[in-house]
Order: C-alpha cells, then structure tokens, then sequence
C-alpha cells in the first residue's frame, strides 16, 4: 500500500474509484459481449435457412446485452462521484461496489448466450411458441439483475 501511496500520491482514491468504475464496465461488456456473439452465432444460421424469422431471432439474440449496459451504468454512476479529494477506503468501496454487477454479468451473459440458442432452436422449430425462449432466456436474466441492484444499493447508501 505504501508504495502505491508513494505512485499515486494524494489521488490513490480516485484511482481505486476509476479502478471500480472499470471493474463494472469491463466485466459487464465482456459478458454481454461473450453471451450476444454465442447467440448471434445461432441466430445467423437461423435466418440463413428463414429470413422471416430475423426479429424474432434479434430479440433473442440481444437479451444478453443487458449485463454490460447493467455494468455500465454503474460504472457511469462512479465515474460521476470520483473526487481528487477522494480517500482510499472510498475508492476501495467503489471497487467492492463494482464487484457484484461485474461479476455476475460476466458469468450470465455468456449463461444467457446459451439459453437463447436453445430458444433459437425452439423458434426453428415452432416460430408460434418463440415466447418460450425468452422466457427461459430472461430467467437467467433474474440473477445480472440482482447483482445490478445490490451494486446500486451499495453504491447509492454510502
């Protein structure tokens, strides 16, 4: 810590704060990124043999999009509150805060990903029951969106 202190000087809050700011974007975007290329995988063949299933197939191929814009938000909200003045135990906080949207949008993005391509499978099969894929797809939905809140609580009661 010392020889952080001695690198950053007075700003190491700040730099932990950004650091938390970054933590939540990145991981987010990476989920998000991981679970819609998986899914756009499947929806791209989809439509090669049924053109008349692309919306369908971009709603689902879009839900796991949500875990970096949750990341994102977050990290927005930090980089909004950062302070030169800011001290360590605050910037470590934004970290900590960072820490559940992060990681549950890295872990469900990718889970979502895959829960569409099965959806996908269902509105190849059956375009009249697509509803279902969602609907499994937005389960796993359930669990970015609680580590969203806690983030945001945490963030916003300090």
């Amino acid at each position: 810590m010392e020889f952080l202190q001695t690198l950053f000087g007075e700003n190491i809050g700040l730099v932990f704060g950004g650091l938390g700011a970054a933590i939540a974007t990145i991981f987010g975007g990476i989920g998000s990124a991981r679970g819609v290329g998986i899914a756009g995988e499947s929806a791209a063949a989809l439509v090669k043999e049924k053109p008349e299933l692309f919306g369908q197939a971009l709603v689902l191929q879009l839900l796991p999009a949500t875990q970096g814009l949750y990341g994102f938000v977050i990290g927005l909200l930090m980089l909004l509150q950062l302070d030169t003045g800011m001290d360590t135990s605050m910037g470590w906080y934004y970290v900590m805060c960072a820490l559940p949207v992060a990681i549950t949008g890295l872990t469900s993005g990718p889970a979502q990903g895959r829960v569409a391509v099965a959806g996908m499978q269902i509105l190849a099969q059956r375009p009249e029951n697509s509803t279902q894929g969602i609907v499994f797809s937005a389960m796993v939905e359930t669990y970015a969106i609680l580590g969203f809140v806690i983030s945001l609580l945490m963030f916003l009661l300090v």
